[in-house]
């Protein structure tokens, strides 16, 4: 049976979030090298562990691990959207929780300057802001693709957020009949519900559609739980174990379309 519909993750498979963030921490900790001489490579991988582990310690860690908002992300959202309480309460957290990475960041390195972490915490959300990278890939597979398929946006995520991230590149929605956002839904990836829910929105069966995705733990295992045939985008040269086995697996879009064709 021919793939009537094309399910895509958004981060790190279409955009590349990865780097932006990289460079985003480059960018933020070199300012404060330039102001107090600290490393800044060390800088960043100190305020990564003290922003994971303040992300952790909060009540609203459940909601946002279920949701799919990583620690990073929360350094610079806003939360603006959401239907559910939670992002009430990460909004007025959010604030509290960028100055404290950054402090503590810059304090276990030995630089106690509680004004330089607040400003270190405006700083990186607007560097984070300046920076929407698209894979070369992208746009060159969805051309080819679009017609030919149904095509779907499937992404975990604040609502805002992530919509601010499709903002910034807004040639992208254009090619999807859907956008489905698991901050809008309510659950994330892999729970099977917010997979089920694209299908019925494409009103194709589990069987006609493809999930293509860079993570196992959500792209790959939720899409294969109802059904799908999940394609790991694995760009980096992962290594997996067996646990979570891909019906296929790609190292870039560009191998996407043969793919298609032979399943």
């Amino acid at each position: 049976m021919g793939k009537k519909a094309v399910l895509f993750d958004l981060d790190d498979t279409l955009l590349w979030d990865e780097r932006s963030v990289k460079e985003a921490f480059e960018a933020t900790c070199r300012a404060a090298a330039d102001e107090t001489g600290v490393d800044p490579e060390e800088l960043e991988q100190s305020v990564r562990t003290e922003a994971r582990t303040l992300y952790e310690s909060y009540e609203t860690f459940p909601f946002t691990k279920m949701i799919g908002i990583n620690p990073f992300e929360a350094l610079w959202a806003d939360f603006r959207e959401g239907k559910q309480e939670q992002f009430q309460t990460l909004r007025a957290l959010a604030p509290v929780y960028r100055k404290n990475a950054w402090t503590r960041g810059l304090k276990a390195l030995g630089v106690k300057k509680p004004e330089l972490g607040e400003r270190l915490a405006e700083l990186f959300p607007a560097e984070r802001r300046k920076r929407a990278f698209v894979y070369d890939d992208t746009f060159r597979v969805l051309d080819r693709l679009k017609g030919r398929y149904r095509l779907l946006l499937l992404t975990n995520g604040s609502p805002d957020l992530q919509q601010e991230k499709l903002d910034g590149v807004p040639e992208l929605v254009p090619y999807f009949e859907c956008v489905v956002i698991s901050g809008n839904f309510g659950k994330g990836k892999p729970d099977s519900s917010i997979f089920r829910h694209c299908l019925e929105r494409l009103e194709v069966k589990p069987e006609e559609a493809v999930m293509v995705g860079d993570k196992l733990t959500t792209d790959i295992i939720g899409s294969l739980g109802v059904g799908m045939t999940a394609v790991w985008l694995n760009r980096h040269g992962a290594t997996r174990t067996d646990e979570i086995l891909p019906t296929h697996e790609i190292s870039n879009l560009d191998e996407l379309p043969e793919l298609l064709e032979q399943l």
